[in-house]
């Protein structure tokens, strides 16, 4: 059994969110296929807060965390794109944090969205928004995913700002006394194990293949899905 299953940027209510493959994930934990004590939302859950937009699928993402919440404990972490979500995670039956602190083995796991480590959004708000739904559009256009990535693994000011997430984190990370950290954000499942502190990326799940991170006894794995 994991001590834990990591998911991040879901993105309920956007065009591109894989919500099939994430009800059929949960699906997975809920059968005791996949066993694990916890599971942690880290960040975007939602793309935005105007329900209209929400899916019979996306919907049915929802009912299962519900249903998943009567039996395990799910933590839901604080995006930049969920906004007031107090209300949500009561009728869900999930704990809201800013960020999240769990032991397994000998090692000490911050969890949290890494947003706050993103200094592009903040200073260039415009011009990220329009990125953003260029890069949706390459998305929604090209369903096997490979511009999307492409775009992403050729995009200089991406990856810099990546790596200053990454090294921010580490950082914070650091200055708290855990051995790991794990973000979302990026949507770019990534994992530095060279340093003192080890840290992970849990990508998304707006592309395929998604992807999760799983830990269990101190070890930390990324897996696509």
């Amino acid at each position: 059994m994991y001590d834990a299953l990591i998911v991040s940027d879901i993105h309920l209510g956007s065009d591109v969110c894989q919500s099939k493959k994430i009800v059929e994930f949960l699906k997975l934990i809920e059968e005791g296929q996949l066993q694990t004590k916890e599971i942690i939302v880290n960040g975007d859950l939602f793309d935005s807060w105007d329900f209209r937009k929400l899916k019979g699928s996306h919907w049915k993402v929802l009912s299962k965390m519900r249903s998943l919440a009567k039996t395990k404990h799910i933590v839901w972490i604080n995006g930049n794109h969920d906004g007031p979500a107090e209300i949500i995670s009561h009728l869900i039956g999930v704990d809201f944090v800013e960020e999240y602190r769990l032991k397994s083995g000998e090692k000490e796991i911050l969890v949290l969205h890494g947003d706050r480590f993103d200094n592009f959004i903040a200073k260039y708000p415009l011009f990220t928004k329009l990125a953003d739904k260029i890069y949706r559009l390459i998305q929604i256009i090209d369903r096997s995913f490979y511009l999307a990535k492409l775009a992403k693994k050729s995009s200089k000011t991406f990856l810099r700002c990546s790596e200053q997430i990454k090294e921010r984190a580490i950082s914070y990370a650091r200055k708290k006394g855990a051995k790991v950290v794990c973000c979302g954000h990026t949507h770019l499942a990534t994992e530095d194990a060279n340093g003192e502190v080890l840290y992970y990326n849990g990508g998304c799940w707006t592309e395929s293949p998604c992807s999760y991170i799983s830990v269990s006894d101190g070890t930390i794995k990324i897996h696509h899905f």
